[in-house]
C-alpha cells in the first residue's frame, strides 16, 4: 500500500512542476508549438521504446482498444495546446486551478453520458471546489485586474479536454499494458499536435543550434512518460478512491513549484483557496470510499 502511496505522489509531482517548466521554456524563447511538439514527440519515442524492450504483444491500429487509445489521443494533445496557452498568459500557480476544475466537469460528464448522477456531498464538493477557485485565483486581490481573461478560457477549455480524457481513457484499451496503451495515446496526441503545429524547428535549426533539444527532456520525462506509468503502477495498489485523492497533490506542488522557480507571489487567501479545493476534493473521493462500509454497518 505504502508504495502505492508513494508512486501516486510522484506521478501528481511530476504533473504539478509542469506547468513551471512551460513557463521557463517561454523566458527562454521557444514558442507553445515548439514545447508542445518536443514533449509529445520525445515523449512518444520513450514510450515506444519502453514497450519493444518489454518484449510484450504489440497490438496495431486493426486492433480496436489501439485505434480508441489513438484516437483518444487527440483530447490529450489538445489539453497540452490549451493548457500551455493559458499558462503563457496567466501565472502558473492559476493555470493548474483551472486545470483543476476537471474534478466536477467530470461529475457533470458522467451523469450526462452514463447517467451517473453526482451525490449531495458531490454537489457539495463541487461548490467548495467553486469557490475555492475564487479564493486561489486571486479574484479578491488588489490586482486583480492582472488576471487576463483570455488565460482563463484557455485554462477551462484545457480542463474540458481533461474531462474528456479522464472520463474516456478508463473504459477503453484494457486488452493493452499500460505502456503500449499510453504509447498509443502519446502517439495520437503527437500527430494531431503536428498537424496544428509542423515542426519546423527540425529543418529551421532550432532544434540544435538552441536548448531546444535539451528542454524536452523534462518536458516529456515529467508530463509524458512518468506519469502513466507511475499511477499505472501505484492505482492498482492506492485503489481509484485514494489515488484521487493522492493525485491532488499537484495543486499544492504546482503552487510551491511556482513561487521557488518562478517568483510567483501567492497570498495567504490564495493558499487557503488551495486549501479549500483539496479538502473538497478529498471529501468527494472519500464518499465513494466510505459509501460501501457504511451499507455494510447499515445491513
Amino acid at each position: 500500500m505504502w508504495k502505492g502511496i508513494l508512486l501516486v505522489l510522484l506521478g501528481a509531482c511530476s504533473f504539478g512542476i509542469l506547468s513551471s517548466i512551460v513557463k521557463l521554456g517561454y523566458q527562454q524563447g521557444f514558442t507553445l508549438g515548439e514545447l508542445c511538439s518536443i514533449q509529445a514527440g520525445y515523449g512518444m519515442i520513450v514510450l515506444w521504446l519502453i514497450h519493444l524492450l518489454s518484449g510484450k504483444v504489440t497490438y496495431g491500429l486493426k486492433s480496436k482498444d489501439a485505434r480508441t487509445c489513438f484516437i483518444l489521443g487527440s483530447s490529450t494533445g489538445l489539453v497540452s495546446i490549451t493548457y500551455y496557452q493559458a499558462v503563457h498568459y496567466i501565472p502558473a500557480s492559476l493555470g493548474i486551478i483551472l486545470l483543476m476544475q476537471f474534478t466536477w466537469m467530470s461529475m457533470i460528464a458522467e451523469w450526462i453520458i452514463y447517467k451517473k448522477k453526482p451525490t449531495t456531498i458531490q454537489w457539495v464538493a463541487v461548490a467548495f471546489i467553486l469557490a475555492g477557485t475564487f479564493l486561489a485565483g486571486g479574484i479578491l486581490n488588489s490586482n486583480q485586474t492582472e488576471i487576463n481573461l483570455k488565460g482563463v478560457g484557455f485554462g477551462l477549455l484545457a480542463a474540458f479536454f481533461y474531462t474528456i480524457f479522464i472520463v474516456v481513457s478508463g473504459r477503453i484499451g484494457r486488452s493493452l499494458t499500460p505502456v503500449l496503451k499510453s504509447a498509443w495515446i502519446v502517439t495520437g496526441a503527437f500527430i494531431l499536435i503536428t498537424l496544428i503545429f509542423p515542426p519546423t524547428f527540425i529543418v529551421n535549426g532550432r532544434f540544435t543550434e538552441t536548448s531546444l533539444w535539451l528542454w524536452g527532456i523534462p518536458l516529456a520525462l515529467f508530463g509524458t512518460v512518468l506519469p502513466p506509468f507511475l499511477f499505472s503502477k501505484g492505482m492498482p495498489q492506492t485503489g481509484v478512491a485514494l489515488g484521487a485523492i493522492l493525485s491532488a497533490a499537484e495543486l499544492p506542488v504546482a503552487t510551491i513549484a511556482a513561487t521557488i522557480l518562478l517568483h510567483e507571489k501567492i497570498t495567504p487567501l490564495q493558499m487557503l483557496g488551495v486549501g479549500v479545493i483539496l479538502g473538497a476534493i478529498v471529501l468527494a473521493n472519500l464518499k465513494k470510499k466510505v459509501a460501501p462500509v457504511a451499507e455494510k454497518q447499515i445491513n
